[in-house]
């Protein structure tokens, strides 16, 4: 099987709105605007799509588990309505005021693992993400990476990596 390039893509503040603190349940998930169209692109030009986010708000008892899942599977929904569905999605449940992790970004856990389940192709690949440790967790790995400001339009990080592709 060959490998296939993959968009990596933090969650808060690239998919959805990020308030600044904690996404704590479906309630306070908003999608940001370009998204659906940004991913309509990236699909369109042979990438798959993998989230990667941390969730420290776990471990520190701001939600569960189940708000995470319910908030990703109302983003899976809307993806495959939408005609681009999600390959997979990585979360880490901890913080490093209750312990480290490996799995947390920067760590490169995450982005390895994805590689390895789907048979992604790191030198093809890309990860978008709204704060430095993104780009971290994903560099050790062979994925270049595309720093956008918080909230900011995924489309225009998207036209750029399709522009560095052609």
């Amino acid at each position: 099987m060959s490998l296939r390039p993959c968009l990596f893509l933090d969650r808060d503040g690239v998919i959805n709105h990020d308030p600044g603190d904690y996404t704590k349940n479906l309630s306070e998930f908003t999608i940001l605007p370009t998204v659906m169209e940004a991913l309509t692109l990236a699909k369109g030009a042979g990438f798959e799509v993998v989230l990667i986010t941390n969730q420290g708000g776990l471990a520190k008892g701001l939600y569960t588990h189940q708000d995470v899942a319910d908030i990703h599977a109302h983003l899976n929904d809307v993806c495959e309505e939408n005609g681009t569905p999600i390959l997979d999605i990585f979360y880490s449940p901890h913080h490093p005021s209750t312990g480290k992790s490996l799995s947390r970004k920067p760590g490169s856990l995450m982005v390895e693992r994805a590689c390895a389940k789907h048979q992604l192709d790191p030198a093809r690949s890309w990860m978008v993400g709204d704060k430095q440790r993104d780009l971290d967790a994903a560099s050790p790995v062979g994925v270049r990476g595309v720093l956008i400001e918080p909230n900011a339009p995924l489309l225009d990080a998207v036209n750029f990596i399709l522009d560095e592709c052609s």
